[in-house]
């Protein structure tokens, strides 16, 4: 019984623990994604941050912005859309946004210092 207990404590933390820290990030599938023609890139943090650096081909719009530009950007809902961000939690909330927008492919790529160096020139 200890054993059980401890168990279904475990896997009630690490469910907080997710939706605490927000969608999953998925570097593997976004790399991928970034080799497709038809993918786009967007930067998720603030315009301070995107003045110190950026991923190749990246587009700048905040997540509170999202709604408002992302038609312009990325026409088609069953493009690939790669978000990034500091840490991978404001490409998280803008991903959930997206999804609801009926975007079908929208992959949370993570940090942009664990990025940076392995998106390709676009």
């Amino acid at each position: 019984m200890k054993t059980l207990s401890r168990l279904l404590f475990l896997m009630t933390a690490t469910v907080v623990t997710t939706a605490a820290n927000g969608g999953q990030v998925e570097q593997p599938a976004a790399l991928e994604a970034l080799q497709r023609a038809d993918s786009v890139l967007i930067d998720v943090r603030t315009e301070q941050e995107f003045a110190e650096g950026a991923l190749p081909g990246a587009t700048r719009i905040e997540t509170e912005d999202l709604t408002e530009h992302i038609a312009t950007i990325a026409p088609d809902k069953n493009a690939p859309v790669v978000l990034y961000c500091r840490s991978g939690r404001r490409a998280s909330a803008a991903q959930a946004l997206l999804q609801e927008l009926g975007y079908s492919q929208v992959i949370n790529a993570g940090g942009y210092q664990e990025l940076n160096g392995l998106v390709p020139l676009r």
